[in-house]
């Protein structure tokens, strides 16, 4: 999402033009949100923690009223040499501190990010795809955790959250890689996925909006909708990065697991009416 100067005025760093409409949506709807998920790449500070005090002063109205749970991306924890997955200067040498000072998360290990919270009748299981999540490492053990200790009378809708993309997306820099995904991603996890029943998989990092059919392993279980009933089959995959900053083209070739495509700002509103 990050942040932007509500005069308009000039600022360093400056690519997140939909942040103020996203932020002043919320807070024009709080009386209808319990709980608001920003799962990663929060304010781009990049290490300047002036810009940390701005974003903090932009979102006041919505983490003073409702619950503000975040997951870290690139830009809060990527660095060389400090045990980020990946080696790069997005962090801007932050390395993740803070953003784990700033915001709680019942995490066992904040500096390590992966945590669960239940809301009324959602499960929240928060990945950090800044960390190695493949099978044997210490967060795939939380992964399984989380999805397999759920109880499903009391939380009937399993959400798997992530930052990069672990799932599906025709974002044109992944179709370029031919991965359409984080490479690793899902074949790490997709088994997780369809053993427990995870109803709706969320990311970021891609800064645009995609949804994707009941999907496992490349192939719609059920074909694309805009209404499902009946039991599980799969898992629904939703890119939903454009809170704010500048927008990311998709590939121009239609895939088939892609059911909807939307080249804009905005957010998801996630609402549960029963099981």
């Amino acid at each position: 999402m990050g942040k932007a100067e509500a005069d308009g005025s000039n600022e360093y760093n400056n690519f997140q033009p939909g942040s103020l409409n996203t932020t002043n949506q919320i807070i024009r709807d709080l009386d209808n949100i319990d709980m608001v998920v920003h799962i990663g790449d929060i304010c781009y500070a990049n290490g300047y923690l002036s810009q940390w005090d701005q974003f903090t002063a932009q979102i006041e109205p919505i983490a003073s009223t409702v619950p503000y749970m975040i997951g870290s991306g690139n830009h809060e924890r990527d660095w060389p040499g400090t045990g980020s997955f990946y080696g790069n200067l997005d962090s801007g040498g932050e390395c993740g501190v803070p953003a784990q000072t700033v915001f709680y998360t019942p995490a066992e290990n904040r500096a390590n990010f992966w945590y669960a919270t239940d809301y009324g009748m959602f499960r929240f299981c928060i990945a950090h795809t800044e960390e190695d999540w493949r099978p044997g490492t210490e967060q795939y053990k939380f992964i399984e955790h989380c999805l397999s200790s759920v109880d499903r009378q009391k939380q009937p809708w399993l959400i798997f959250l992530a930052h990069r993309v672990l799932g599906y997306s025709s974002n044109s820099y992944y179709g370029f890689e031919g991965t359409f995904e984080e490479p690793m991603g899902r074949e790490a996890l997709q088994e997780l996925w369809q053993k427990y029943k995870v109803d709706l998989a969320f990311y970021g990092h891609v800064h645009n909006y995609e949804r994707t059919c009941p999907v496992y392993q490349s192939q719609c279980v059920v074909n694309a909708s805009n209404h499902y009933s009946g039991p599980f089959q799969a898992t629904t995959h939703v890119v939903v990065g454009g809170a704010g900053a500048s927008l990311s083209d998709f590939i121009t070739s239609k895939i088939q697991w892609s059911h909807f495509r939307d080249f804009d700002h905005g957010f998801g509103k996630l609402t549960a009416f029963n099981h």
